[in-house]
């Protein structure tokens, strides 16, 4: 028989009676609405896009030690033929066949350099001597490589050998990253005897490469009589490094002059900011504040300043460049550490490398005492708190834009392709997380008010 809807609702009432009987009742108090007067509104926890707050030393080295994994297992310091893959002995008779085993990178590259300086800077810093020892040894073995290949790459300098691009350079590129990261090494200790590669790449920089009339390192192309932002680092603090080496002060006078000459012609006083390049016979420059480009010029300005003499009248300048690049950048940071692309123009990508050059240089300008603490120890910090986020398990580095030449549109820097095998991430990497650990050593940080504060 059907219950009629009444006698269905009676029922469910008096089974519901029946059960509240057999269940003792307890006042159920209803949560407190969150507001002005019962929470303290100001403490509730935002929701950053990167870790925000306390960083950690120990956490930072665990990034390092991931990139360091990483790269010493994909770049072998081994020659090899290439048709038999069987292991080829320097000290044997020169195989034309002989080449360096392939890994993820090349170790001959001017990201590599970079790479080089990054290990030798996270060894100075930590005490873990295998940063070190990446750096003596992968240098040990392309000053054996170079002395292998040295009279065949005479006699025939066109044939491609692993050291072509250094033994017969074209270009800046070919080894001036190279040769400061070289001149550190030996500095800090390598027994190897880099000198006969040092001054030869040196000879290139100072007597050999194209030139303006004025004497500004240049390049003809993609236009002729060209100055590209990029090649300051690819110059100067090789330079700079050989004022170090041997005590010439005509070193240092060319680092400042080359130094000045560019700056005069890209720098933008208004924003604080390099162009990426200037073209001689153009009158109007189109302004592209390509963001790696201007992570060069912040980096070689830094290199200068470590080793540029307190008293050279060069010196102040550099200093006051410093601080205002500093402060173009600080301007441009986004919400979530990074810094675009372009680093004026919002809607171009947030790209990893920049972000970790900038991370290191500006650490480093704290730690030396170049710039104030308190104004930029947060942003470095949290800077490097966004860098870490791009580096995987693996140990590789995302967001990092590839190698990348000079525009005069903005689709060209736009759509520039991001990639974990563009090499120009990881030795930027590797000195931001080393200076950011001496940054946290020495100015202690605290969580006052919900922000981040340097203390001292």
């Amino acid at each position: 028989m059907k219950i009629q809807a009444p006698l269905r609702h009676l029922t469910a009432g008096l089974l519901g009676l029946t059960l509240l009987a057999a269940t003792p009742l307890v006042a159920q108090k209803a949560p407190a609405k969150a507001n002005d007067t019962t929470t303290p509104l100001h403490l509730l926890q935002p929701d950053y896009p990167v870790p925000y707050g306390k960083t950690k030393a120990e956490e930072v080295k665990q990034v390092l030690d991931r990139v360091y994994t990483y790269l010493n297992a994909v770049t072998p310091a081994e020659l090899i033929d290439k048709k038999t893959n069987a292991t080829v002995s320097t000290r044997a008779k020169f195989n034309p066949d002989a080449i360096i085993k392939p890994g993820d990178f090349r170790l001959t590259s001017y990201e590599w350099g970079v790479t080089y300086s990054g290990m030798l800077l996270a060894g100075e810093v930590t005490g873990d001597k295998k940063y070190t020892e990446y750096t003596f040894s992968r240098l040990k073995f392309l000053s054996e490589l170079a002395a292998y290949s040295r009279d065949f790459q005479a006699a025939n300098p066109q044939t491609p050998t692993p050291m072509r691009g250094f033994l017969n350079p074209h270009a800046l590129d070919d080894g001036g990253a190279l040769t400061a990261s070289m001149i550190k090494a030996q500095r800090a200790g390598l027994s190897a005897d880099l000198r006969p590669l040092i001054d030869g790449f040196m000879s290139y920089i100072m007597t050999k490469e194209f030139r303006l009339s004025d004497g500004t390192l240049a390049r003809n192309r993609p236009q002729p009589n060209t100055l590209w932002l990029d090649d300051l680092y690819m110059s100067l603090p090789a330079i700079s490094q050989m004022g170090k080496l041997t005590g010439e002060r005509r070193y240092y006078d060319e680092v400042v002059k080359q130094y000045t000459q560019f700056s005069q012609r890209m720098f933008n006083q208004q924003k604080g900011l390099y162009m990426h390049g200037w073209v001689q016979e153009m009158s109007v420059h189109p302004e592209f504040h390509w963001a790696r480009a201007n992570g060069w010029a912040l980096m070689t300005t830094v290199d200068i300043l470590d080793v540029l003499p307190e008293d050279h009248p060069g010196r102040a300048a550099i200093l006051a460049q410093l601080k205002a690049h500093v402060k173009g950048l600080a301007a441009l940071q986004a919400g979530s550490g990074f810094w675009h692309q372009l680093l004026d123009r919002n809607d171009s990508y947030l790209e990893t490398s920049a972000t970790a050059i900038y991370t290191y240089a500006i650490a480093h300008g704290i730690n030396k005492g170049w710039l104030d603490t308190k104004a930029y120890g947060p942003m470095a910090l949290l800077a490097w708190n966004a860098v870490s986020t791009k580096v995987t398990n693996k140990g590789q580095v995302e967001g990092t834009c590839v190698g990348t030449g000079m525009g005069f549109d903005p689709a060209f820097y736009y759509y520039r392709p991001v990639n974990v095998y563009a090499a120009h991430g990881y030795g930027p990497v590797i000195l931001a997380g080393a200076e950011i650990i001496r940054l946290l050593k020495t100015h202690p940080s605290e969580i006052n008010d919900s922000s981040v504060q340097i203390t001292n």
